[in-house]
């Protein structure tokens, strides 16, 4: 099975706050993506922190790796490198499933779809699709390790290189997940009424 990263050091000025505490049904959005990354299969799980780093930490599992990513507020490319980073001495790990903590629908169900698809190939480059449409989660082979962290800039993480790469394969989740993220208090409302 892939690893596990879930990028969760963002501020959440729009939220209020560090999305990675946000509550959602009483559960802080954090934990409940190493809950469904670990569900999957995945291991080991890392969680790249940034803002409230030391809550964020305190509410993981002993069991799940926290790494803090300098310069977290330039934006979701710090936290990719980071991840990547972290998982580049593990040599038996040859895949990485990348899940966003601002993304609850995201289940275990499509998390092991992607990781299934993935066959733990260092060339591995999946994307969950939702109707034919490409978003999240990825997983990303260790073969595109180096490429990606030089790629990642800024908020487009990996975008970037994987919109240009035409070894990208769509794994369509969206009968076993919902790909909305939860950026405002006003979508998390909205999410809570729909669970």
């Amino acid at each position: 099975m892939p690893a596990g990263l879930l990028l969760a050091a963002g501020a959440g000025r729009r939220m209020g706050g560090p999305k990675a505490l946000v509550r959602l049904d009483g559960r802080p959005l954090a934990l409940r993506a190493v809950d469904v990354l670990r569900a999957a299969g995945c291991a080991p799980v890392v969680v790249v922190v940034g803002a409230a780093a030391d809550e964020v930490r305190a509410l993981l599992p002993a069991d799940v790796t926290a790494v803090e990513a300098e310069g977290w507020a330039d934006g979701m490319g710090a936290s990719l490198r980071a991840g990547l980073a972290a998982l580049e001495p593990l040599t038996d790990i040859d895949a990485v499933v990348v899940h966003l903590v601002d993304l609850p629908g995201v289940t275990a169900a499509a998390v092991a779809r992607l990781a299934a698809a993935s066959r733990d190939e260092p060339r591995a480059l999946i994307r969950a699709s939702y109707d034919g449409r490409a978003g999240h989660p990825v997983v990303l082979g260790r073969d595109h390790w180096a490429a990606v962290a030089g790629s990642a800039t800024g908020d487009a993480g990996a975008r970037g290189y994987l919109a240009g790469n035409p070894d990208v394969v769509l794994v369509e989740c969206g009968d076993v997940a919902e790909p909305d993220d939860v950026d405002t208090p006003e979508q998390l409302a909205r999410r809570a009424g729909d669970a």
